[in-house]
């Protein structure tokens, strides 16, 4: 599963605030104080029982949201003998339980709490013996009540969208979700990761509608009342948290890997981009069989894009499934480069192998699987684009994880959590992914993905945890890792690396003081050192095994720099003491992404200085194009003497750069500085641009040149307006409009995933606090107190009650009592939410 923890954290840190002051927004839920739940040792649930083969019939009920089934499943004891049969089934009418021998049904004794059916079977089985139950239930997610998370919004498993079709342009949909353990909302099962069953569903649908559901498409039947029965058999095992259906009005685009089918599964509307979208599957496919050595295992593999998805995407074994914010039009995915969609499809497509072929034992050692595909993003980022964007990729990861303090306090093989949703988190994820990026150097990259081969061959089709994992890289290694493994899997935190200099002119001896200031043990840390004198660099190898430590080089001259972790792999929070001409040395000499960011950096912070400024200049042209955006992003509009400088290179940036993203914040720099109305004509061609990023930028220019002529360019672009644009056009609004702009800002504001909502609520805020009409205030105070309820798990609900209250007091100065007497309701609905 990819929850997006990077959108939750940029979410998370949206300034919100109508005084327009900053809003900071804690990165997940408050800590629980003395929660008795973590006290529990969470061991790997006991196999009592092993799944065989699940088969389902199932039907939908689309006015009351039920889903009628019947289940045949095929049961062994795991080893030892039993007469007793425990099964999840969460929120079901249970009608019939029985024994099917012979062709025969046999009722059996059950007892049902409305989480798990406790059944007794007609004997004692032997690990030997087979048997079948029948059981005939009727599925009610809608009346669920479930706790959820921050990661994964709702646990209800089955989710029927607009099922009545009262939302005007939204369309009917069927989808499930099954991690964590809610498959067993819609069929009983033993909901464990553990367990492995093949399996066969028939659904019986409209007639108009497509369906989806994990391996082969066996047989349609259409029936006489106008309805369909689909059959899609899976023929290899898999855990019941991986299987999944889909139903709804999908267009269907046939790729191909080698002779397995690949489809997408897309909406109308953008079924002419799905090549677009994701035509690079079978390559993604192509270059994971290969590194890994276990060509992609399944028989298909499938994409499908649903409305209101709880979570980012996940993967289902061969049929992902996807949240909105994956596609787009050939305007939209212009602007994108390896963005959060394109980086869910191949973090998805790895957990085809990490997560599906063999998945976690237990949520404790969720790492295996979730670690893994957050690592591969790296990896295909490496491949595809070239190391630099691989490397932007990695320090996002580690920087969304450095910025949760709590963080720290958490193993990643955790045995040891309130509930197993909280397991998913920037530790699993970004610190996992970053962990693994460390063996891969630390090993060498035959080494580890050997070590990777070896861990998929020996667990196939079967369940792994870390334990496995570090005896096939010893295995495949010689090596020792015993200490990696403590270190990094089972225990917390990381290094806070402090790093000092010395040049001792008389001896010609260069020191580097390193210290470790973390509380607790010292770290491991393994590392490259690079002496450069002149532009020769001499690469050493050191360790760090102490909590303070001193190496010591003797050179003919003072080194013009020495680079620490040259490698830029070592996970832990920096503080590098080089002075800022070292650092342009650094910028221009040593030859890895971080080491030109660093420079920046540090650089950005002391604009007055003439280094900085040179290092701020010469970054305004670097090749990658995320370090030319940092760049502009960075710059301050009152270094007078930088700017002046710089604005040839900006406006050049603004004009031809070839990246859309770079043009835009390049306009956006121009647009905020002293003498933005002598580039009045550069702001009117970008308004022109195909772009939404570019057109979005230049309006934003212009609304801050001439406020007047902004509105009516707003007013032009509605009808085609999207990301960048769109929060551009609603930022206008906010300046500038009233009533008559209130319904374009209302319905985007509704139709947005989670990332856009928090990207327009600053606007949306201000403009519920003093539009005219009561009633729109009134529907923008409810679409805030939904967004409050819906992520309080993410720790927003107290900012967003103190937003709540600031519109109660600007609603009370303009004599709108209804409206302020209903954030007064809001403030009580969100406080009063699980």
């Amino acid at each position: 599963m990819n929850i997006k923890p990077k959108i939750y954290q940029r979410v998370l840190a949206s300034a919100l605030l109508i005084t327009a002051t900053a809003a900071a927004f804690p990165v997940s839920a408050q800590e629980k104080t003395a929660d008795p739940l973590m006290k529990i040792y969470r061991e790997t649930p006991a196999r009592i029982n092993d799944l065989i083969h699940t088969k389902l019939d199932v039907r939908f009920d689309y006015k009351k949201r039920y889903l009628y089934g019947k289940e045949w499943v095929t049961i062994k004891p795991h080893f030892y003998p039993t007469d007793t049969l425990r099964l999840d089934a969460k929120g079901m009418d249970i009608k019939t339980v029985a024994l099917v021998k012979n062709g025969k049904n046999t009722p059996l004794k059950y007892k049902y709490d409305n989480l798990s059916l406790a059944i007794k079977l007609d004997k004692v089985y032997e690990n030997t013996e087979n048997y079948t139950i029948y059981i005939d239930y009727t599925s009610k997610p809608d009346e669920l009540k479930i706790e959820a998370g921050a990661a994964i919004t709702d646990a209800k498993g089955l989710y029927f969208i607009n099922p009545d079709s009262t939302e005007k342009g939204k369309p009917v949909q069927i989808w499930t979700q099954g991690e964590l353990e809610s498959s067993s909302t819609w069929f009983p099962t033993i909901d464990q990761t553990s367990q492995k069953t093949t399996d066969e569903i028939s659904m019986t649908v409209p007639g108009k509608y497509v369906t989806l559901s994990n391996g082969r498409l066996d047989l349609q039947k259409k029936n006489a009342d106008g309805t369909r029965t689909d059959t899609w058999k899976m023929e290899l095992p898999h855990s019941p948290y991986l299987f999944m259906m889909a139903v709804g009005d999908f267009k269907i685009y046939h790729d191909k890997w080698r002779n397995k089918e690949v489809n997408y599964y897309l909406e109308p509307k953008y079924a002419p981009y799905a090549k677009e979208i994701f035509g690079f599957t079978p390559e993604v496919i192509e270059f994971y069989s290969k590194i890994l050595g276990v060509d992609y295992p399944w028989n298909k593999y499938s994409q499908i894009v649903v409305r209101d998805y709880v979570s980012g995407a996940m993967e289902n074994t061969t049929a992902t499934l996807h949240g909105t914010y994956v596609q787009g039009t050939s305007r939209e995915l212009a602007d994108r480069y390896y963005d959060a969609g394109r980086s869910t499809i191949v973090h998805e497509l790895f957990h085809q192998w990490f997560g599906d072929y063999v998945t976690a034992e237990s949520w404790s050692n969720l790492t295996v699987n979730e670690s893994f595909a957050d690592f591969s993003e790296t990896l295909w980022a490496e491949h595809k684009y070239g190391q630099d964007t691989g490397d932007d990729h990695n320090n996002e990861a580690l920087e969304s994880y450095l910025r949760s303090p709590e963080a720290a306090k958490k193993d990643l093989v955790r045995f040891h959590y309130h509930a197993g949703i909280d397991v998913f988190d920037v530790v699993t994820y970004q610190k996992g992914g970053r962990i693994l990026n460390m063996l891969r150097h630390y090993l060498g990259g035959p080494a580890f993905f050997k070590g990777l081969n070896i861990y998929l061959k020996a667990n196939a089709f079967k369940a792994g945890e870390a334990q496995q994992l570090r005896l096939a890289m010893e295995e495949a290694s010689g090596r020792d890792l015993n200490w990696f493994f403590n270190q990094w899997y089972y225990g917390a935190g990381h290094p806070l690396l402090d790093i000092n200099y010395k040049w001792d002119e008389t001896t010609h001896t260069e020191s580097v003081y390193l210290n470790q200031n973390q509380e607790g043990k010292a770290f491991i840390l393994p590392m490259a050192v690079d002496v450069y004198t002149g532009d020769k660099a001499e690469r050493r190898h050191v360790w760090m095994r102490s909590k303070a430590d001193t190496l010591t080089f003797k050179l003919s001259t003072k080194p013009n720099l020495v680079n620490v972790d040259a490698e830029k792999i070592i996970l832990s929070k920096k503080t590098d003491h080089k002075t800022l001409e070292e650092l342009l040395f650094q910028y221009q000499h040593a030859p890895l992404y971080m080491d030109r960011y660093e420079a920046i950096d540090a650089a950005a912070g002391k604009q007055s200085d003439p280094t900085a400024q040179k290092i701020l200049l010469a970054a305004l042209n670097d090749k990658y194009y995320g370090l030319r955006l940092k760049t502009l992003n960075t710059l301050d509009s009152a270094s007078a003497t930088l700017n002046e400088a710089a604005l040839p290179t900006i406006l050049n940036l603004a004009k031809t750069d070839d990246n859309n993203l770079v043009k835009a914040a390049a306009i956006h720099v121009i647009g905020i500085s002293k003498g933005a109305e002598q580039q009045e004509s550069l702001f009117r061609e970008g308004l022109k641009s195909q772009s939404y990023a570019v057109a979005g930028a230049s309006l934003s220019a212009m609304a801050n040149l001439k406020p007047a002529d902004a509105l009516p360019f707003a007013k032009s672009f509605e009808k085609d307006s999207e990301g960048n644009l769109t929060n551009a056009i609603i930022s206008v609004y906010a300046k500038s409009g009233g009533d008559a702009e209130w319904p374009y800002v209302y319905g985007k504001f509704n139709e947005a995933g989670p990332q856009e909502k928090f990207d327009m609520v600053k606007d949306v805020i201000f403009m519920t606090a003093h539009i005219p009409n009561p009633v729109y205030a009134q529907q923008g105070i409810n679409a805030l107190k939904d967004l409050g309820i819906k992520y309080k798990a993410n720790g927003f609900a107290p900012q967003l009650i103190q937003v709540l209250n600031q519109i109660k007091q600007v609603r009370q100065q303009m004599n709108d009592t209804a409206s302020a007497n209903l954030t007064d309701e809001a403030v009580k609905q969100i406080n009063d939410a699980k």
